[in-house]
């Protein structure tokens, strides 16, 4: 508000703030004149123009790839894959045959949104299996035990149905998630036959919140319960649980083996610690320490992502270059430090494997990756473009990790990228 005053010059002058205060317009809040509106768009067009240039489009891909997944999880119904697919080769097809006109952003983008789409309604085809509607009691189940859960209290693990009776119904299931009294779980791999309470995929809480169903859809689990009393070893059938049962055998007996050579020299909480650090298993931890961790705003600690796999490819990177140093007909002849990056990348494979590969872990070891084949070509990792490579492998391999919690702190890693590069 202005107001009027005498200088000493007798002067009148005008005392107020600024930028002074114009009245709006009658009839809104945006501005009617129309020269308004031609700034604004020349603004928004030299922005996209700078963003389209050379070396700035390709972090912008995988946020339209993403788009797309979530133009799925939004969709009122299931998609025809056959159609979403076509669509997003045509678009594809015609953002390559328009790469030399000015019109080549749009097209990457509109096709980007198209190839997410269609991957995630492949990737849900992909994953279809029966899923159980209502609670079934006192049902008979034989199977390939697929993965086993130390917890706190109870232990927990995955079962590969192979034959499924029950009273109530002819429902088939791939995969139950059964839990049982503390210690009696199976061994990863063994074929067991038991009754079990099988109840519903658990839904959301309340409307928006997190959907524990969509996860056991995607990894094939129809139905969790419990175990009604014990669980007898059987004679597997003659075809055996396959490769990937003999795969998870292995790690879950590396894992095993890792826990229980910590646990001879620690105890309690601080040998859990190790264990989760070191395998990805953190159901052993306490309560009292897990909401600890997460008050104090360190639970992502637990989780094996960005820094744990940073740690050790970083380790095992200079490590091995410090080694072949030492050797001067190596220096002076060899690329040791391309060796360096390959010995760090079987190693970041490796523990990517031995914690479970989630989310997080994946999303870390694909930035890895990237960062060390680009040392090992000659070829200099941009920070932005590894991330948008990196987002691209995860969306592209698991669609539905977009709506997971770790995928919305996707920026944890950008710094890990400057440890080799």
């Amino acid at each position: 508000m202005a107001e009027q005053g005498d200088t000493s010059g007798r002067k009148r002058g005008y005392a107020g703030t600024w930028p002074p205060r114009i009245a709006a317009p009658v009839g809104g809040l945006l501005p009617s004149r129309p020269a308004f509106w031609p700034p604004l768009i020349e603004t928004l067009r030299i922005w996209a123009r700078a963003e389209a240039g050379a070396g700035r489009l390709l972090p912008w891909v995988p946020v339209a790839f993403g788009t797309g997944i979530a133009f799925y999880f939004a969709a009122d119904h299931e998609p025809v894959l056959a159609l979403a697919a076509i669509v997003a080769i045509a678009l594809c097809a015609v953002a390559v045959l328009l790469r030399r006109q000015k019109f080549f952003p749009a097209a990457v983008m509109i096709a980007a949104v198209a190839a997410g789409f269609a991957v995630a309604t492949w990737k849900t085809a992909r994953s279809a299996h029966g899923v159980l509607a209502r609670p079934m009691f006192s049902v008979s189940l034989t199977g390939f035990v697929e993965t086993r859960d130390i917890r706190e209290r109870t232990d927990r693990f995955v079962l590969r149905v192979v034959t499924m009776e029950s009273a109530r119904g002819t429902t088939k299931l791939e995969r139950v998630r059964l839990s049982v009294r503390k210690g009696t779980a199976p061994p990863v791999g063994s074929f067991v036959e038991l009754k079990a309470r099988l109840l519903p995929p658990l839904a959301p809480v309340r409307p928006g919140s997190y959907d524990f169903s969509r996860d056991m859809f995607f990894a094939g689990i129809g139905a969790s319960g419990f175990v009604m009393g014990a669980i007898k070893t059987a004679e597997p059938p003659a075809a055996g649980g396959g490769l990937r049962l003999r795969y998870s055998a292995v790690m879950q007996g590396l894992r095993d083996t890792i826990d229980a050579r910590i646990r001879t020299t620690l105890e309690g909480d601080k040998r859990a610690i190790a264990t989760a650090l070191l395998t990805g298993r953190r159901d052993a931890i306490s309560p009292p320490v897990n909401d600890a961790m997460f008050v104090s705003g360190l639970g992502h600690v637990l989780s094996i992502s960005g820094y744990h796999m940073a740690v050790v490819a970083g380790v095992v990177f200079f490590a091995v270059r410090a080694l072949l140093a030492l050797f001067p007909v190596l220096t002076v002849g060899q690329p040791i430090k391309k060796w360096s990056a390959a010995a760090a990348l079987v190693a970041a494979a490796f523990y990517l494997l031995l914690s479970g590969a989630e989310v997080a872990t994946q999303r870390s070891f694909f930035m890895t990756a990237v960062v060390l084949i680009a040392v090992m070509v000659d070829r200099r990792a941009i920070t932005f473009r590894t991330l948008a490579v990196a987002a691209l492998i995860v969306l592209t391999v698991a669609p539905e990790a977009l709506v997971h919690p770790s995928f919305q702190n996707f920026s944890a890693p950008l710094g890990q990228c400057r440890i080799m590069s």
